[in-house]
């Protein structure tokens, strides 16, 4: 019942507020956005609740957790943006820097819980996930972004802001670079053979949506865009209007994932002939 409300979200995260350029003007409006989705789906949950434990589960520990995580993500953001220093580049590289010492305190801090869900554990589950068990606190920071006692277990808010600071790391190095370019400690660029993207536009940007469906990617936080500028750097390619391809796809009458599909087909024919 949660569907239409997260892709409603992620179409208008896309489509009106990624897409800002002017990082408070941005901030303000994944606020707003994030804040009303999450009032959409508390009203959901104050008509029809949940089935099952397993069910009520899934919404604090995947669905929730999608627009709370922007949410944190948004606020934090503005935060840095309003008390970063007005002038100098030393005096700013060292505040974003004095930043990602606090996300990689919060990191430490929450070791044990970060390591239960990243390594796919469930079985606390019941305890971390559900109303029943949501005095028990023992992790989780003192963070106000949005607070309602009968919408919220004892960790999703934990979980949402570790998948928040994933996002915020991004921002603080894109900030970084911006100011002295070279500056931070990045991943070392590998040096590989320049690769052409020799099949059709729809075909990669099929690919693209399921890496970014299934979140394997910066733990589920890599947005679709920068997914997306990654594969046009690494293929040499520019993809447009990805939103409607992907609705295009979406609106196909068969075979709606015919790329990965081919794939399917085409890897289970090698397998077969490296077997022969």
């Amino acid at each position: 019942m949660f569907t239409t409300v997260i892709q409603n979200f992620h179409q208008d995260l896309n489509n009106k507020v990624l897409c800002q350029i002017e990082p408070l003007q941005k901030a303000d409006s994944g606020i707003e956005l994030a804040n009303a989705t999450l009032s959409k789906l508390k009203e959901l949950v104050e008509h029809e609740d949940f089935e099952s434990p397993e069910e009520e589960i899934d919404f604090f520990k995947n669905i929730k957790v999608d627009p709370m995580s922007y949410l944190i993500y948004f606020s934090e953001m503005r935060s840095c943006e309003s008390h970063k220093p007005k002038a100098g580049i030393s005096f700013q590289t060292q505040y974003f820097k004095k930043e990602m010492r606090k996300i990689n305190k919060f990191f430490y801090r929450n070791t044990d819980f970060v390591q239960y869900m990243e390594q796919g554990h469930t079985y606390l589950d019941h305890q971390l996930f559900t109303r029943n068990h949501r005095k028990n606190f023992p992790f989780t920071p003192t963070i106000n972004y949005y607070q309602y006692p009968d919408f919220s277990s004892s960790h999703d808010m934990l979980w949402a802001k570790i998948q928040a600071m994933y996002r915020l790391i991004h921002y603080i190095r894109e900030a970084l670079e911006a100011l002295k370019p070279g500056s931070i400690d990045l991943l070392q660029t590998q040096k590989h053979p320049i690769l052409l993207w020799s099949g059709s536009k729809t075909a990669l940007i099929e690919l693209i949506y399921a890496l970014y469906a299934i979140g394997d990617l910066n733990h589920g936080t890599a947005e679709i865009s920068t997914i997306t500028h990654a594969f046009e750097d690494f293929f040499n390619i520019k993809l447009d209007n990805n939103y409607k391809t992907y609705s295009e796809i979406k609106a196909r009458k068969s075979q709606r994932t015919k790329y990965l599909e081919a794939l399917t087909i085409a890897l289970e024919a090698k397998m077969k002939k490296d077997d022969q």
